[in-house]
């Protein structure tokens, strides 16, 4: 996590609620949906989260692909009733035609937070993972990530924590390739394994690499063409690391 020197000091609990929540962030791969389907969101959160959603998707004037899908996989996530799936989608509609936040959505949470800040954090890591889904945020997505974040009564500097998670691990590994691995010793440190380990260690290693960069997760970030080919090179990277592994085996 990024120092604060120049940010106010949470309040002890909210901190190590943070951290912790940031520790299971990146535990989850930098998928908020995962973290919520671990750790759950109270019942009375769920709409005004889907409302800020809404608000959210709605900051560059259209909802994507993106927006939907990630709304979709929380819904999963919460495992929710029909009548509960209808009640979030008609939530994000409202938050997709709200030009400003009105006052009293998220009020519970902006009462709550003092004594239990776990869930308005929570709900702060997807408004990040939202305002992000295209890649780096731009400022109207950003500038409305933040707007809810401070509705919830949570300070939006906070953002960027959460932001600055996903640049050091989702956003800066674009440009640096590794080398195609010529030897055994090289794909093992490519995977971030031994030759000791197990073969199915090894391959489970290997999938969570390659999933990182499957073609199906980049097209939730907006990558140039040079970016595309630099994410291709890795992933036969990782391919030929994963095939001098096997003949090993």
């Amino acid at each position: 996590m990024t120092t604060r020197s120049a940010q106010p000091a949470l309040p002890p609990r909210m901190e190590a609620a943070f951290s912790g929540l940031l520790r299971k962030l990146v535990a989850s791969d930098h998928q908020a949906h995962t973290l919520i389907g671990q750790t759950s969101l109270p019942r009375w959160c769920q709409r005004p989260m889907f409302f800020f959603l809404g608000y959210i998707a709605k900051a560059e004037g259209r909802v994507s692909e993106q927006d939907i899908g990630f709304a979709e996989n929380l819904i999963m996530a919460l495992d929710l009733s029909k009548r509960q799936r209808h009640r979030a989608i008609s939530s994000f509609q409202k938050g997709k035609s709200s030009e400003a936040l009105p006052p009293l959505t998220g009020a519970t949470l902006r009462l709550s937070h003092r004594i239990s800040p776990a869930p308005a954090l929570k709900m702060a890591i997807c408004l990040c993972h939202a305002a992000q889904l295209n890649g780096r945020p731009g400022k109207p997505r950003r500038y409305r990530c933040e707007d809810a974040i401070d509705h919830i009564g949570m300070p939006f500097t906070i953002s960027e924590d959460i932001f600055a998670s996903y640049a050091s691990q989702v956003w800066s590994d674009l440009n640096n390739v590794p080398s195609m691995p010529v030897n055994l010793e090289e794909a093992c440190a490519l995977l971030g394994v031994t030759r000791r380990d197990p073969i199915a260690s090894i391959k489970r290693a290997y999938r969570k690499k390659v999933s990182k960069w499957h073609p199906d997760k980049l097209a939730q970030q907006q990558l140039t063409p040079a970016e595309h080919a630099l994410a291709k090179e890795r992933l036969l990277a990782y391919q030929k690391a994963w095939e001098l592994v096997r003949r090993r085996h």
